[in-house]
């Protein structure tokens, strides 16, 4: 017997093959995310559902060919899975306007997403923007 509610195991299954799409580079969103998930947290001109992700990760990607999330602690219930992360990677690419610049940044940030269905419908989060600019001699604030 699972120390988990079916639910919450189906949710950190989901959540946790959503992280592995994003390190493997595969991006594949549409099994994990719904059509109309929504982002409360979007990149500029994120779109709703799996789309959105799969494009805005697509442009990180691009950016930092190396990007890594790393989950450092999870708490879920039958809803929600949130989690603490540290995300990294190496400036190879153009990003938000500026050419690479070789620099690799490591910052923290959080997120909280809901499932229903085995599926995420919301997200919030927020990462270390500036800190990744920073790291990247991007912006001295």
């Amino acid at each position: 017997m699972s120390i988990f509610s079916k639910t919450k195991d189906t949710n950190l299954a989901a959540q946790t093959a959503f992280g592995e799409a994003v390190n493997s580079g595969s991006l594949a969103f549409d099994d994990l995310v719904a059509a109309a998930s929504v982002d409360h947290d979007p990149a500029p001109g994120q779109v709703p559902g799996p789309q959105g992700y799969r494009t805005m990760f697509a442009e990180l990607r691009a950016a930092f060919p190396d990007l890594k999330i790393e989950v450092e602690h999870l708490v879920a219930d039958d809803d929600n899975v949130a989690f603490a992360y540290a995300v990294s990677g190496t400036h190879s690419g153009p990003f938000q306007g500026h050419e690479p610049t070789g620099r690799t940044f490591r910052v923290r940030g959080m997120q909280i997403s809901r499932f229903a269905d085995g599926k995420l419908v919301e997200r919030w989060g927020s990462s270390d923007q500036l800190g990744i600019l920073t790291q990247l001699g991007l912006s001295t604030t």
